[in-house]
């Protein structure tokens, strides 16, 4: 009787300590090996809006840009709290976004929405770095440069 009592304790405590450990968890930062080693920039950003429609066409490849506004600085230099950012093919997940035309990007993140936290490691200006169709809505509205995505992650507040 003792043994089996014991035996219930020492599950509860176990129990309990488990639980609170998995509580305590560090909201997650995005950081893995690509994001924190590719590109001269890395960020942490809310995305603020995407504006007009993401095209979902197998037949056409092309960057969409996007405004964030910067959260953290992790590498390189950001001069601006709002940035722009292309992201390739976004209508796909990120790590199904690649191909001859992109060079290596990719990531965790599935969708892009607004309101989210992004970390990103890019390069900038987009043009250096990729030779495709850019859908920029904000051209002509800013002088801001904008920067080519090449790894994005979620990140938590």
């Amino acid at each position: 009787m003792m043994r089996h009592r014991a035996g219930c304790l020492r599950s509860v405590f176990f129990g309990v300590l488990s639980l609170s450990v998995s509580c305590a968890k560090k909201p997650d930062t995005g950081a893995d090996l690509q994001v924190t080693s590719l590109g001269s920039v890395e960020v942490t950003a809310e995305l603020l809006e995407i504006p007009g429609e993401i095209r979902n066409d197998p037949m056409y490849d092309y960057a969409h840009v996007m405004q964030y506004r910067v959260l953290a600085v992790h590498r390189g230099q950001v001069g601006k709290d709002v940035i722009y950012v292309g992201q390739y093919n976004p209508a796909k997940p990120r790590d199904a976004a690649a191909d001859a035309r992109a060079g290596r990007i990719g990531g965790n993140l599935r969708q892009f929405r607004a309101g989210d936290v992004h970390r990103m490691a890019m390069e900038v200006p987009i043009d250096d770095h990729y030779m495709g169709g850019i859908i920029n809505r904000y051209f002509g509205q800013t002088e801001e440069p904008v920067y080519w995505a090449l790894w994005t992650n979620r990140a938590a507040r």
